[in-house]
């Protein structure tokens, strides 16, 4: 059964989009949007914490979030590959939640698997309008969608991006979507090992990050997003 979502969020890992796009997510639900995460992968790979573990701390995430809907497509971390298997899986969900708009992982980035991910997504994004590949759902033949725009989040790189959302009015909510990863980020008291994302200076970085997206705009907090086709409207006034 088709659950209709304005907006899908496609992501690498638990956690991505909280790290990079929550708080445009809390901005879109905020104005009556349906939002959803789709997860590739369990993050099994990750040094602290464990599958299990990690899909408890996404589901409290998810309800900081108020999404509609999330789920985990289980493909394999670290070794994600854009290859027909892992494409297909994706334009079923998209099929599934027929989302207007799409969201996902950063072109490039630190984690190999972020850019994997923005290639799956981009082909995905575009193989799901094609009608003449079958995808199923509950053995019933899903139809053909493509949501009408595809964005990328920005990750740990700096990209410069094609636009900026204004999260100044949702940055708690940010902090707290990915503070449910408690076995991820910064806690002095963890005895877990120390990762690059587990430290002190890794949590200041994101506040920085966010802040300068925000000073581009002229607001306090920002996220960016790229896209990799032209961007236009009939109403310049609707950029305001």
């Amino acid at each position: 059964m088709t659950q209709k979502l304005d907006i899908l969020v496609l992501a690498a890992h638990p956690d991505d989009a909280e790290l990079s796009c929550s708080g445009s997510i809390l901005a879109h639900v905020a104005l009556g949007l349906k939002v959803g995460i789709v997860d590739l992968t369990k993050g099994e790979l990750g040094t602290r914490g464990t599958p299990e573990i990690r899909a408890n701390e996404a589901k409290a995430a998810s309800e900081i979030l108020g999404l509609s809907a999330r789920e985990n497509l289980s493909l394999p971390d670290g070794y994600l590959t854009n290859d027909t298997p892992s494409q297909l899986k994706i334009v079923q969900a998209i099929r599934k939640y027929r989302p207007e708009v799409l969201w996902s992982n950063a072109m490039t980035d630190r984690h190999p698997n972020h850019g994997t991910g923005a290639d799956l997504a981009e082909d995905a994004y575009f193989l799901s309008g094609l009608r003449k590949i079958e995808t199923f759902e509950n053995e019933e033949l899903q139809d053909a969608w493509r949501p009408r725009k595809h964005f990328h989040y920005i990750q740990d790189r700096y990209i410069k991006p094609d636009i900026v959302v204004d999260i100044s009015a949702h940055w708690e909510g940010k902090l707290n979507s990915i503070k449910a990863y408690k076995s991820q980020f910064f806690n002095p008291d963890s005895g877990e090992p120390d990762t690059y994302i587990s430290s002190k200076s890794f949590w200041d970085f994101l506040e920085a990050r966010s802040r300068e997206m925000g000073h581009a705009i002229g607001v306090e907090f920002g996220e960016g997003f790229t896209s990799t086709s032209q961007l236009g409207t009939s109403n310049l006034m609707d950029i305001l």
